[in-house]
């Protein structure tokens, strides 16, 4: 994530890590069979676009995302409804998503998709596990929510540096509450990230809280 003004304001619907996988499996069906309604003479993008798995794949593997999403469609919301956040391998820190471009099955049965992130182009994307490092986008706290913030929470802190300023998780060691003035809330969190175990104390407006603590 570049910065919380890409973030969601209002608190979107959460969604347990299973339904998320389902819902990409079934974003990309839907775009797969979009395209194979396409007749050879419509313009299709180029093919770094096309939400196709990936020809490669292992022959154990399951041969179509549309095995494990069938009979959970009418179970889970439209992914319309979710906006997604990614984990890079080149830093560890977590970006909105802009778009999925493709995915795949590895050998072992996990889903990976490769991602554009929010603001780069695309010479960043990344293929990226869908269990390990794909999640429902963080909500920024405001002012009023820093009680909604415990010790011991997961959150992801905006890190800020002369060579960086990224978003990482990171854990809430303390909590000084303080009363809130004309700037909001004052209160102090002491919290350790998660990718280097340095601690920092923050401020509530450097903070996203998960969707569902």
């Amino acid at each position: 994530m570049g910065n919380t003004d890409g973030l969601k304001t209002r608190e979107p619907p959460s969604f347990s890590e299973s339904e998320i996988i389902y819902q990409v499996q079934g974003w990309f069906q839907d775009k797969i069979n979009q395209a194979s309604e396409n007749t050879p003479s419509s313009p299709i993008a180029s093919e770094e676009m096309l939400p196709v798995s990936d020809t490669s794949l292992s022959n154990n593997a399951p041969e179509s995302s549309s095995d494990l999403h069938k009979g959970t469609k009418d179970k889970i919301p439209d992914i319309t409804e979710l906006e997604f956040e990614a984990k890079s391998s080149r830093d560890g820190a977590w970006y909105d998503v802009a778009m999925f471009l493709a995915h795949r099955v590895l050998a072992s049965g996990e889903l990976e998709v490769r991602v554009r992130f929010q603001g780069f182009g695309a010479e960043e994307d990344e293929w990226v596990n869908v269990k390990k490092a794909v999640r429902e986008r963080s909500i920024p706290l405001e002012s009023s929510e820093c009680r909604k913030v415990s010790v011991g929470d997961l959150v992801l802190c905006f890190r800020e540096s002369s060579e960086e300023a990224i978003y990482f998780d990171a854990h809430v060691l303390e909590i000084q509450r303080k009363l809130h003035d004309i700037r909001g809330c004052r209160c102090l969190f002491l919290i350790r990230y998660d990718h280097d175990q340095t601690e920092e104390k923050v401020h509530l407006r450097r903070l996203c809280r998960r969707p569902a603590y």
